[in-house]
């Protein structure tokens, strides 16, 4: 393992190897990427949905989605490696007075910027989404652009576009501490020796919190919890299956419920509002007739069929689920990509070049102020509502 480098990145997920690879792209080469697990992707980046999606109700998140989205559309050619990535849209189902109301609103605001999203009532929802039951369904927000993407495909093609130009990527590695020197990053010290290193880039997705207390003798705060979700697979029966052919993404948006294709089978899931932090993956098997009571309403064909298997992630949380991206100025050199809350994946692309531009000392062409460390001093800012 190299011992010195200009750049140490912790955390092998899409967030850690999109910096990466946009770091390269400016130059900067003298690069160690530093991942915990025996293969990259493996934390909370390969236990997410796919989802992509500009439907967010913050304007600095529609953004990101715009950029990144873009940016997903072309990634063979902008970065050499193909993905599987299926633009069939996301449905939004809104059944109360004050969903409608606040989707109503949300809808302006992506319109404003240049989002093509249509608002639609439960039949046309249920023709978009076959199978649906769109029963007291009062309204629906649907747009083409959104889909579902390879989370590992994702990472992997930064990853391997980044090593091509030179970055070192240290897997089976943990950070142990972080060596501070006049409120500088001074080091990276790991399970397999010390990396002397003036930047460090905090990616480590749900284990934040834990990086940012490494930081020198105080550490800093970092105001990330992990939360799990539960994604659960249902395969196909016999016969040809009341659900939806193509990998549109519906979301029940008053249950948080919901699911798209998955080969021939259905990814489906939902969030649990009594869950608590935790690192836990453990699948709750206890909690699945909770999502299948609520799912059944939805998409009856469920009711026939049979899980084949099940997965828990986690959700990188921050207090108003909007993310951290930018310095964290207590200590030089230390840059936060952290607290997604449930979006990271998706986003990966534009939040890795706009940390990227601030490291190298660009204007990013973005305003960071949503995303800072600091609006959490006088209080919760106001983030993202609509975190499913």
């Amino acid at each position: 393992m190299k011992r010195t480098a200009e750049v140490v990145i912790v955390g092998g997920g899409c967030m850690g190897a999109s910096v990466a690879y946009h770091l390269t792209r400016r130059g900067v080469t003298d690069i160690v990427l530093v991942e915990r697990e025996k293969m990259l992707a493996t934390g909370s980046t390969g236990r997410n949905a796919g989802g992509v999606r500009h439907q967010f109700s913050n304007a600095a998140n529609i953004r990101l989605s715009i950029e990144s989205i873009a940016f997903l559309e072309h990634f063979a050619d902008e970065v050499g490696h193909p993905i599987d990535f299926h633009q069939d849209g996301y449905l939004f189902l809104l059944s109360s007075p004050s969903s409608v109301e606040t989707f109503r609103k949300n809808v302006a605001l992506q319109r404003s910027l240049g989002v093509d999203v249509e608002w639609i009532d439960g039949a046309v929802a249920a023709r978009l989404a076959p199978g649906l039951n769109a029963g007291g369904v009062a309204a629906a927000t649907f747009c083409q652009r959104d889909g579902i993407a390879d989370p590992n495909g994702v990472t992997m093609g930064f990853a391997k576009a980044a090593q091509a130009a030179g970055v070192s990527v240290e897997r089976d590695t943990e950070v142990t501490a972080i060596r501070v020197e006049s409120s500088r990053v001074a080091a990276v010290e790991t399970t397999r020796g010390t990396i002397e290193t003036r930047i460090v880039v905090n990616a480590a997705g749900p284990y934040a919190r834990q990086i940012g207390r490494m930081a020198g003798p105080r550490g800093i705060v970092v105001p990330v919890d992990p939360y799990r979700r539960h994604i659960f697979i249902a395969a196909a029966p016999n016969q040809p299956p009341a659900w939806p052919a193509s990998r549109i993404m519906v979301i029940d948006f008053e249950t948080t419920f919901y699911f798209h294709r998955e080969g021939a089978g259905l990814l489906f899931g939902m969030g649990d509002p009594s869950e608590t932090p935790t690192f836990d993956t453990t699948v709750q098997w206890d909690f699945l007739p909770q999502v299948i009571d609520v799912a059944v309403k939805r998409l009856p064909a469920l009711a026939d069929a049979s899980i084949s298997h099940a997965w828990a992630g986690l959700y990188e949380v921050t207090p108003d689920a909007n993310p951290l991206i930018g310095p964290a100025h207590e200590v030089g050199g230390f840059f936060l990509i952290n607290g997604f809350s449930g979006h990271g994946f998706q986003h990966s692309p534009a939040a890795g070049r706009i940390l990227a531009d601030v490291i190298v000392g660009r204007d990013p062409q973005f305003d960071l102020a949503p995303f800072s460390l600091e609006r959490f001093a006088s209080g919760v800012a106001s983030g993202e509502r609509d975190m499913v």
